[in-house]
């Protein structure tokens, strides 16, 4: 709402101004890396609170989005294990004209905690990321063994985030607008030898899986983030993206959340003379 949004930006604005800024809490340690990818898309990488309980699932068990706009997010975000019920609620504050964003334990284990992120272009394909550790009530040596903590949590963080956003652009860079060439897939019978078999074709990453007396083939690329889908080892028949958890009915293409997203079209499978290949249908969807 436009009163959160006021509300959110007075208090980012009084946390930068040591006039108007209560006591901050003892800084424990700082972190810093290279991030190898565009300041943009780590921008895009920080709104997306979705992405907690499913790329850091060490971390997180899952998160309720409580309120979210340009002045960031507000959640409560459930901490493993999942039996122990426990649960804190944290706020993402962002500034971009500082190219900056706070995130605060609101309520829950480590409430008043702060961490201070500042961001910058180290080059057009890289991005300089600095954090700050703000952690209340804690004296040495406490201190530095919390510190330590924090900075390897990070870094285990920034790895998993750093990798889903680089096949995020990977994915988004590699598509051509030229018709590619026929895939071989090889002599049917020797095809379903291999069958379920995962291959590339056409910037896309396919499984191909014997249904109905039939080959079939269906796009492994989440339509949403262009994630990388697994198969549900529970159910066969649906798709998982590890990056956000959206679910797909194999069959149908449809979403299994009752979201707008369906599978991309897949290329044809076309059998000729006994031998298989794949061919980009012309309906095939390249987003």
């Amino acid at each position: 709402s436009a009163e959160t949004e006021r509300e959110s930006t007075e208090k980012m604005s009084g946390a930068m101004d040591p006039a108007r800024a209560p006591k901050r809490p003892k800084r424990v340690a700082v972190y810093e890396r290279i991030v190898q990818a565009p300041l943009s898309r780590v921008w895009e990488n920080v709104y997306d609170w979705e992405h907690l309980p499913w790329l850091h699932r060490e971390s997180f068990t899952s998160i309720d989005l409580e309120e979210s706009g340009p002045w960031g997010w507000r959640a409560r975000v459930g901490l493993p294990p999942v039996e122990s019920g426990t649960s804190m609620q944290i706020e993402l504050l962002v500034d971009r004209a500082e190219q900056r964003y706070v995130t605060r334990t609101v309520d829950g284990p480590g409430t008043g905690t702060e961490i201070w992120t500042r961001l910058a272009e180290a080059s057009p394909t890289e991005t300089a990321v600095v954090v700050e550790f703000h952690v209340p009530g804690l004296e040495d040596p406490a201190s530095e063994a919390v510190g330590a903590a924090l900075a390897r949590l990070y870094t285990r963080l920034w790895d998993q985030d750093e990798s889903m956003i680089q096949e995020r652009e990977r994915r988004a860079a590699g598509s051509s607008p030229k018709r590619p060439e026929d895939f071989f897939l090889g002599g049917r019978a020797a095809l379903r030898a291999e069958l379920p078999k995962t291959v590339e074709f056409d910037g896309l990453r396919v499984r191909l899986e014997e249904r109905d007396g039939a080959v079939r083939a269906y796009s492994l690329v989440c339509p949403h983030w262009m994630g990388p889908l697994d198969v549900d080892a529970e159910d066969p028949g649906t798709l998982v993206c590890p990056w956000h958890g959206y679910r797909f009915n194999v069959r149908t293409g449809q979403s299994c959340d009752g979201r707008t997203f369906r599978l991309r079209s897949a290329p044809e499978v076309v059998v000729e003379a006994g031998e298989v290949f794949l061919r980009r249908g012309q309906g095939s969807d390249r987003r």
